[in-house]
């Protein structure tokens, strides 16, 4: 008699507080491309993601995807470069520290072009993981003051009250460096979407 024949499949499990294994080994916070085209503009994008009590969370991971400055995600026909390891061009997962806060730098992206031929404005692509989660959250950062972000169709689907949680501020230090939070619970919390 085959014993996997009585076997159940079991629920899911979290990763446990393992993220490292997962973690591009050098520099992972800067997704800007060594052999990057004259005139891409370098942003810094700094944060915290917290809990529902405005902790900050220290396991956190955030997964970063970025289109180019041409609005192109790498694929067959759109060399974005690759990194010595093979990692595409414009993808990081950035750890966060003890407080639950990250930081990072990068090509601000263009405007990228959508299924339906739309225009999305400038935005990251953010995943997050962290202890707790069965599966992990998606979610974007917009840059604010883009004139893009008025007919992007995705800001659009977003209740008008709640798209701020969505768009980076400027932080005060120069013109290139934003901040932007992750609040996973209560009253400000950041907009997911659907996987």
């Amino acid at each position: 008699m085959d014993d996997n024949a009585n076997q159940v499949p079991t629920a899911s499990q979290t990763v446990g507080p393992f993220f490292s294994i997962g973690l591009c080994p050098e520099n992972p916070n800067n997704l800007v491309p060594t052999r990057r085209r004259t005139g891409a503009e370098i942003v810094k994008l700094r944060g915290r993601v917290l809990d529902g009590d405005g902790q900050g969370v220290p396991d956190a991971i955030l997964e970063i995807w970025r289109a180019n400055e041409n609005g192109l995600y790498p694929n067959a026909k759109a060399d974005c470069g690759y990194d010595d390891r093979g990692v595409p061009g414009g993808f990081a997962r950035i750890p966060t520290n003890d407080q639950g806060a990250f930081e990072f730098q990068t090509i601000k992206p263009g405007t990228v072009k959508g299924v339906n031929g739309d225009v999305q404005a400038p935005h990251l692509v953010v995943l997050i993981f962290m202890r707790g989660l069965l599966r992990h959250l998606m979610t974007r950062i917009y840059f604010p003051q883009e004139a893009a972000n008025e007919t992007d169709q995705v800001l659009a689907a977003v209740p008008a009250e709640r798209r701020s949680t969505l768009i980076a501020e400027c932080s005060g230090r120069s013109s290139s460096e934003f901040e932007w939070y992750v609040c996973l619970q209560g009253n400000a919390e950041t907009v997911f979407f659907e996987a």
